[in-house]
This record gives structure tokens, C-alpha cells and sequence, in this order.
């Protein structure tokens, strides 16, 4: 496949509302001239954030845009910094170019690690449009409705002990403690959820919200980020392959629309 029918890099669908809903990790693909320089662990792009599209459907029948890219973290990290710093000083993280999985398996053949030219090219290709288009929606629905929404939409496996120790907490809402979106919105989600019942949540706990929520939450400025960061195992199979679990996302997927809906009004009572 040559790079003038290569698929799209990002898909782009726009709502009615001032509401984003951004999932910068579910792509899975991976070009060929990339994967060829990496090890077959690299191909079940594991730490994908799986069926956010499916379980956030919602989200396009109430009238939000949605952003999703097709190309998987593992050719670049949309949600890390152009330069690559570390958003959590102290602990350990993947990076723009990640080189290994979340379980430290290598994810480049001995001797084929990109380089700086390299980081270069796909930070044009792939990172660079995705920005594009998020900066463009935003300064779109911040011009037609005044305010906006980013709602950052993530999961992660329950267990993944370089990041955390246990198990994760089912919702972790971050604003990147209170910068990125309206006062108080993280701790109110938090306490729908607790309330709920059922389920676990934290407001800027392990995950206080990546490079995309810090630096286009905004609120002074009527763009508010909140991100969530949803624990795998409340809806779908967490070990290969992957599966969707309608039972466990049937359960999910109300609340998750409640909480989109109470953070929206929030937002637009700011």
C-alpha cells in the first residue's frame, strides 16, 4: 500500500453540541514499513484502548463530535508532548515513541529503534494532523456555541503493576487537578459514580489527565477537558481476545451518558 492510499490518519465526526469527544488511544493499524521494523508482539497492539468507540455511541446519538485516530499508540502516542517530556515526573510512562508495552515487551526488533529523523517524520504524519483537527473542532464549536467540552475518553487494563500497585479504581476522572475544566466538576462526577453504587471512582488520583487535557483544557478560556481514564474490566474481556462484554458494557454505558450529560451542563452553566 503506497502513502497516497494509506487510510486517513484520523476520523472526524461533527455533532451539534459543544461536546468533544476525543479517544486518542483506540487505533489499531500500523503501516508496514513501521511494522516491519518491530516484533510480533507489536501486532496485537495490547494496550489499545479497546471498544471505546462502541461503548461511547451514545455520545454520537446525543449530537457530540468525535475524534478517533486509526493509526495504534504504538506508531505514535498522540496523547504525549511533541517533545516527549514526561507528564508524571517520578513514575514510569510510555512515551511518544513508546519502545516497549505495558508489560515491558519489546516492541522493536534488536537494532531498528527509531530514529530522531524518524520521530520526526511520524510526528508530521500521524501526531501532527490529529492536533489539527482537535484544535480545529474546538475553535468550531467554541465559535458556535461560546464553550466546549473535551472529553477525554481512555481505558487501561485493571492490573498493570509498572503503573499502579492493585487494582485500578473502575473511574478515574482527572482535570489535571482542577486546571483543565470547571471547579469541582471531577469530584461531583466521582461522587455520581460512588453513588451509583457498584462501581469505584477517584477525581485526580494515578491519572490527573494527559498531554491533550492539559494543554486544551482552558477553562478561562470556555474549553474544559475532563478525562477518564475507565478501568477495562468494567465492560469488556481484559486477556486476548479483547472481547466486548454486552452484560458488563450494558451496565456501563447509561452511566457513562449520565455523567457525559451532568459534565456537558456543567459546563454550559459555567
Amino acid at each position: 500500500m503506497t502513502a497516497s492510499n494509506l487510510p486517513p490518519v484520523f476520523s472526524l465526526h461533527r455533532g451539534s453540541l459543544p461536546l468533544l469527544i476525543s479517544i486518542p488511544h483506540l487505533g489499531t493499524q500500523i503501516p508496514a514499513d513501521i511494522a516491519a521494523t518491530m516484533t510480533p508482539v507489536a501486532q496485537r497492539t495490547d494496550d489499545c484502548d479497546w471498544h471505546l468507540d462502541r461503548l461511547y455511541a451514545f455520545a454520537k446519538r446525543m449530537g457530540a463530535s468525535i475524534l478517533t485516530p486509526t493509526y495504534a499508540r504504538y506508531v505514535i502516542d498522540v496523547n504525549r508532548p511533541p517533545d516527549g517530556a514526561n507528564l508524571y515526573p517520578g513514575q514510569d510512562t510510555t512515551g511518544l515513541l513508546p519502545v516497549d508495552t505495558f508489560d515491558k515487551e519489546p516492541l522493536y526488533r534488536d537494532g531498528q529503534l527509531p530514529t530522531d529523523a524518524e520521530v520526526a517524520r511520524r510526528r508530521d504524519a500521524y501526531w501532527k494532523p490529529y492536533h489539527d483537527a482537535l484544535t480545529g473542532e474546538i475553535a468550531a464549536l467554541k465559535a458556535e456555541h461560546g464553550k466546549v467540552l473535551l472529553w477525554e475518553a481512555h481505558s487501561i487494563r485493571s492490573h498493570v503493576p509498572r503503573f499502579f500497585d492493585g487494582r485500578l479504581t473502575d473511574f478515574n476522572f482527572g482535570t489535571s487537578n482542577g486546571a483543565s475544566a470547571v471547579a469541582g466538576v471531577a469530584e461531583e462526577l466521582a461522587a455520581m459514580v460512588e453513588q451509583h453504587g457498584g462501581y469505584t471512582a477517584v477525581a485526580n488520583g494515578r491519572f490527573k489527565g494527559g498531554y491533550i487535557t492539559r494543554q486544551y483544557g482552558q477553562p478561562l478560556e470556555g474549553v474544559h477537558a475532563v478525562q477518564l481514564e475507565l478501568s477495562q474490566i468494567t465492560y469488556m474481556e481484559e486477556q486476548m481476545p479483547y472481547a466486548y462484554d454486552e452484560a458488563l458494557a450494558g451496565k456501563v454505558e447509561p452511566l457513562l451518558e449520565s455523567l457525559v450529560r451532568t459534565a456537558l451542563a456543567r459546563v454550559e452553566a459555567a
